[in-house]
């Protein structure tokens, strides 16, 4: 008796797919829905596209503009220190060619000193060379504090000393001993002075 093969179960095959499956009908109209939908998306894409390369061009030209701008500040920031360094360089010039004829009197002063001095040339001389000094000073702003006989004002005048006297009024500037000056309406120097104070009347 010869042995039999063994009988190897048979596996079920899967049925065909129908044309008349329930779902299919639905799955077509779904992935018709799909396509029309991915269609209007591109065009929304394309559209934001032009739109960032619209917005891209502006950044650049706003760019560029900025640089522009940027440069020409800086061009101007230069210009305006070099002119601060020129103005304080050659703030001067001018008040010192005002200052050179007093100085030219008084060296032709002191030469004629050294001959025969006639008091009263040399006195016209000097007059004449302090007129052009004076006249030089007022051009750039410049003006003398002379209080004699004023008010003492702390903010002009240095008190140098307190004098009793009956013959001005208390707080009264009596005496200058040295003037004062003020350049465009700032104090460069107070005029030392010497202020009245009232007589102490005598005890009893």
């Amino acid at each position: 008796m010869t042995p039999t093969e063994p009988i190897q179960p048979t596996r079920p095959q899967p049925d065909a797919p129908e044309t008349n499956h329930p779902f299919a009908e639905s799955l077509a109209a779904f992935t018709d829905d799909q396509a029309a939908d991915t269609l209007v998306s591109r065009e929304e894409f394309d559209e934001m596209q032009r739109d960032l390369d619209q917005a891209l061009a502006k950044a650049d030209e706003h760019w560029k503009l900025y640089l522009g701008a940027h440069a020409e500040m800086e061009n101007l920031r230069k210009r305006a220190e070099r002119d601060v360094q020129n103005a304080h360089k050659f703030a001067l010039e001018r008040f010192f060619s005002e200052l050179l004829p007093v100085r030219d009197s008084l060296e032709l002063g002191l030469a004629a000193a050294n001959g025969a001095v006639d008091i009263a040339q040399l006195r016209e001389g000097v007059d004449l060379t302090l007129k052009q000094l004076a006249a030089a000073m007022e051009k750039f702003g410049i003006r003398e504090v002379n209080p004699q006989d004023a008010k003492f004002d702390p903010n002009l005048h240095e008190a140098m000393a307190m004098a009793p006297t009956d013959q001005a009024e208390p707080n009264t500037v009596i005496q200058v001993m040295q003037k004062g000056y003020i350049l465009n309406e700032r104090l460069i120097r107070p005029a030392k002075v010497i202020v009245a104070q009232a007589v102490p009347k005598p005890a009893g």
